[in-house]
């Protein structure tokens, strides 16, 4: 279990805020904002800017920060799951039926301005509080008015972000002033020529000032944002700026910007603990309760425990909305399964490397029905994948962390026809996680924490702007750093099911599959299926294409599942061929695809048409969607 928590349950300004219209931030409740000027509320504020990471609604679907809706389900690494007319908002957006009256869209952008309205909350608190709170010490040695502004900028930079990665940089940017202007300021997007205003610049100014005021190390508090946070959120607002996309994001050329940043969180960063930031030993690690938080790879998260009776928080994908139909022992709704091609994109070559051609997409899916029983599912354990294949996503025939190896349908696949084989895996809490299920809990509430950043994002995005600064030779290091690490964890072979599939046995069992460790030159034995690794050789970084190539892929395999494939592919200015080819693959498989098609527009999502309804005029829908 964990031992910090950077938040209570949802409380401090929960009894404050509304998110019911755009920037309506009448009070709700009692309490406001003056009551609270206090030591003790203060730091309610404090808690209650924080708590809106994890905290989404039951109902939300299309809030979370996981973005597992976006990044993973319309970015082709995974298929909504569940049967196929529920949340029919989700099935417009895995399908690519995109409309600005999607009901997910309207719920991930009253999430975003209530992050903003709750850090502007923070620094107007502190603003009246100033005299007072300077003249007290922070966990850190500075002033306590520093600490508690800093966190405030960094909190507003990152929600504006979250804004602009789903709908673009032409939305409305709500500071100091706006804040202080009244009950609904009304933000426009656009001046008074009705030209767009991007907000990038505005967003950056607020990160610079949270990387030049937080402090390095948290004493009490080490779950919040640190320096070094601030510095990695910069840095990808730098990467973001900077790329590609198609023209009409107010793009500019930062590269050189992030990789003078990123080189020095690489050589000087360091948690929350004072730990120098560093890959964790084992990739396997960081999925796993308890043990993933402070390994030094861990830049932001969201941080998670369990305790008290929480039926419906500390599942970041959403509670119950991920689960499996019982076979974790609590039930849940099936949604959220890995899609055929993202799990044939782990198959390699000879040689340890992924098939950067696509033709991985030639192949047959590792997964498939019995032939005559179509309530058992076999899996093609032969077939040499990366080993973060098992890590990463549950497949039939391979153990399913310490629950069983799955083999029916029944408990595990909710409507095989609209999801396909797979299950998702990495947000799952373990049985150990879990305990005895003493505290009321759902099936995927878990202490597990969700990498919002991450050191492997660092190295990743340093290889790219490298790339693009025109040094592709030094990506490679990179690059291959990542892919060292993934060598030193696998899934191992388990006794499995008696003859009659009525029972499993976890027991760790002797096996005919390896992990071919070609990084290592070794073998590891009793496998869970076949796996190789090896390292890219120089060769492949002597052009920027090929070099893009390998580390696009790398994004692909390394963070699968963890919410960044349609942002990566939108800002790359690749999307529409690559969500071509996953159509073109997936459909084959699943019928639901036949008709769908990408439109190249689609590299931002719609601003939802009720909150342009709601602003008369000032809000004007951003270009991609005119």
């Amino acid at each position: 279990m964990k031992k910090y928590s950077i938040i209570s349950m949802l409380t401090g300004l929960l009894i404050i805020t509304s998110c019911s219209d755009f920037l309506d931030i009448r009070p709700v409740g009692k309490v406001d904002e003056t009551t609270l000027l206090t030591d003790e509320g203060i730091d309610m504020a404090l808690s209650g800017a924080y708590s809106l990471l994890y905290a989404m609604n039951f109902s939300d679907f299309g809030a979370p920060l996981s973005n597992y809706q976006y990044g993973d389900v319309l970015g082709g690494q995974a298929n909504k799951g569940s049967e196929a007319p529920d949340q029919p908002n989700f099935v417009q957006l895995e399908q690519y039926v995109i409309t600005i009256d999607n009901g997910y869209l309207a719920s991930k952008w009253g999430s975003v301005y209530n992050g903003i309205f709750r850090a502007n909350t923070l620094l107007s608190m502190a603003g009246k509080m100033k005299d007072e709170l300077s003249a007290t010490p922070g966990e850190s040695g500075a002033d306590k008015y520093t600490e508690l502004t800093a966190h405030a900028y960094f909190l507003r930079a990152f929600w504006h972000f979250e804004g602009i990665k789903v709908f673009g940089a032409a939305i409305p940017y709500v500071g100091d002033e706006e804040y202080a202007s009244g009950v609904n300021p009304l933000v426009s997007n656009v001046d008074e020529s009705g030209n767009y205003i991007y907000i990038w610049d505005k967003v950056v100014a607020d990160a610079r000032k949270a990387y030049e005021t937080l402090p390095e190390v948290l004493p009490v508090n080490p779950g919040l944002a640190n320096k070094w946070s601030a510095a990695a959120l910069l840095a990808k607002i730098y990467v973001y700026w900077s790329s590609p996309y198609n023209g009409k994001n107010g793009n500019a050329d930062h590269w050189n910007d992030a990789k003078t940043l990123l080189e020095s969180i690489i050589a000087n960063g360091k948690d929350a603990k004072g730990q120098k930031y560093k890959l964790a030993d084992e990739y396997a690690t960081l999925y796993v309760a308890g043990e993933s938080d402070w390994t030094g790879e861990s830049i932001f998260d969201i941080q998670h425990s369990i305790s008290g009776t929480q039926t419906n928080t500390n599942a970041v994908n959403g509670s119950p909305h991920t689960g499996m139909g019982g076979k974790l022992g609590v039930g849940g709704w099936g949604f959220y399964q890995p899609s055929y091609d993202m799990v044939n994109s782990y198959i390699v070559d000879d040689k340890g490397l992924p098939l950067l051609d696509g033709s991985y997409r030639n192949r047959a899916p590792l997964s498939q029905l019995d032939d005559v029983d179509q309530t058992v599912i076999h899996t093609d354990l032969s077939v040499y994948t990366d080993p973060r294949i098992d890590i990463s996503l549950g497949r039939y025939e391979t153990p399913y962390l310490d629950y069983e190896v799955p083999h029916t349908l029944a408990g595990w696949i909710r409507e095989f026809a609209n999801g396909g084989p797979y299950l998702n895996k990495k947000q799952i809490p373990s049985m150990a996680d879990r305990g005895s299920l003493s505290v009321s809990t759902s099936a995927t509430s878990s202490a597990k924490n969700f990498h919002l950043i991450r050191y492997a994002d660092v190295l990743l995005w340093y290889a790219e702007a490298l790339i693009e600064t025109g040094n592709p030779q030094g990506a490679g290091v990179y690059i291959n750093q990542v892919r060292t690490r993934a060598a030193n964890s696998y899934v191992g072979a388990v006794a499995g099911w008696d003859d009659s599939y009525q029972a499993c046995d976890m027991t760790p069992a002797s096996s005919q599959y390896v992990l071919d460790d070609l990084v290592n030159g070794k073998k590891g034995q009793d496998a869970a299926a076949n796996y190789r690794i090896g390292l890219y050789p120089d060769s492949q970084f002597g052009t920027k294409e090929s070099a893009l190539r390998a580390l696009r892929f790398e994004r692909n395999i390394e963070l699968a599942l963890e919410g960044h494939r349609w942002f990566d592919l939108a800002r790359w200015g690749i999307v529409k061929d690559e969500i071509t080819g996953f159509l073109n693959f997936e459909k084959q498989y699943l019928g639901k695809y036949k008709d769908s098609s990408y439109e190249d527009r689609w590299v931002t999502l719609p601003i939802p048409n009720t909150q342009i309804i709601t602003m008369e005029g000032l809000l004007v829908q951003n270009e991609n969607w005119k």
